[in-house]
């Protein structure tokens, strides 16, 4: 079975081939620890399709025909949606509740449903660059071409333009390539919560882009040791080279010897196609870091460590990538990343 692909708000498209020989497939979904038949489907020139539609909950799907298995395959949860007149809707849509039945305290909501960036929630970005700094590297840019509001989305966009701009960044000289991005720096910030939101980024298999949902240290508080001892919680990073994927990352120290250890402050498996809606979220207490990609648990961090015991802003970014991720030849510009909404809860 194919990755799912996006058809419509709440419905998925899946698709997969066989061998010779096989007229039909049977469909299954897991649940409560099996798998359960939900329809048979036709074999047409060796290959199927259906569509599902997404519920509350992410569903596992898979087919099977005779003895052949198809690989795993999860379909999102849809985004909650709060009932016509629901008395317990709040700025964050539907009641949100915390695992010991306490319903939660939506404390910051924003589903950009206007003409133009909330200034009194959003601080644009334009004192850093994104990228190679001794190659391609953007210049993020407080401009409309790079950050707007339309459909509903905040619309961040990475571009290359016909000639080379100013960067506000001390020591770096115009670039050809600006990037979009805004923080809550100043405005708000929040120990512990949830905090959620949902984006599509641009479709594509090459690399040169890199966006981000992620967490810094409100500096309001005074924090008495520099990065990434002070810390830093990476939600999600999307790299186009990596297509099919999210990877959170959390940086401090000393517990993660400033690197990469899967299961610990990264992960690399998080299912999340590029060119649809994903929706990513983090549940944060004194004791645990929860992330999870479209209600999936991508990422338990239990380190307690005290970098992750102050109050955090919260960004959102578009630019361009490092390293093997650098921009390219082939590299999609312009390329905007589309946020549906961003939630925070206490």
């Amino acid at each position: 079975m194919d990755r799912p692909t996006q058809v419509s708000e709440n419905k998925y498209r899946l698709t997969g081939r066989v061998p010779e020989g096989y007229r039909t497939v049977v469909l299954q979904r897991r649940a409560d620890g099996h798998w359960v038949k939900k329809a048979r489907l036709r074999v047409a020139k060796r290959a199927y399709r259906t569509d599902v539609r997404a519920k509350t909950q992410a569903q596992t799907y898979r087919t099977v025909a005779g003895r052949l298995r198809s690989p795993q395959r999860t379909v999102p949860a849809a985004p909650a949606v709060p009932a016509p007149g629901d008395p317990q809707a709040d700025a964050c849509g539907a009641a949100l509740f915390a695992a010991d039945g306490t319903r939660r305290q939506c404390t910051f909501a924003d589903n950009f449903d206007g003409s133009q960036l909330d200034r009194t929630k959003w601080v644009p970005q334009t004192n850093f660059i994104t990228g190679d700094k001794n190659g391609a590297y953007a210049c993020y840019h407080d401009d409309p071409d790079n950050i707007s509001v339309s459909n509903g989305a905040l619309q961040l966009t990475v571009r290359q333009e016909p000639e080379p701009v100013p960067c506000d960044h001390a020591g770096m000289a115009p670039s050809r390539f600006t990037g979009g991005g805004v923080s809550t720096y100043h405005l708000f910030s929040q120990r512990y919560g949830r905090f959620e939101a949902r984006f599509k980024n641009k479709a594509t298999k090459s690399p040169g882009l890199q966006e981000a949902f992620w967490l810094w240290p409100d500096d309001r508080e005074g924090i008495p040791v520099l990065w990434p001892e002070a810390g830093e919680i990476d939600v999600v990073e999307t790299y186009s080279q990596y297509y099919l994927f999210g990877i959170p990352f959390l940086h401090y120290n000393p517990d993660d010897n400033g690197g990469p250890i899967l299961g610990i402050n990264t992960a690399w498996n998080c299912g999340a196609p590029r060119g649809v809606w994903n929706t990513y979220a983090l549940e944060w207490t004194p004791l645990l870091l929860k992330i999870t990609v479209n209600g999936v648990t991508c990422l338990l961090n239990t380190s307690a460590n005290l970098a992750f015991q102050r109050k955090y802003i919260v960004a959102l970014t578009a630019g361009l990538g490092v390293t093997t991720n650098a921009h390219a030849a082939g590299t999609p510009l312009p390329a905007t990343m589309s946020i549906d909404y961003v939630h925070v809860w206490q």
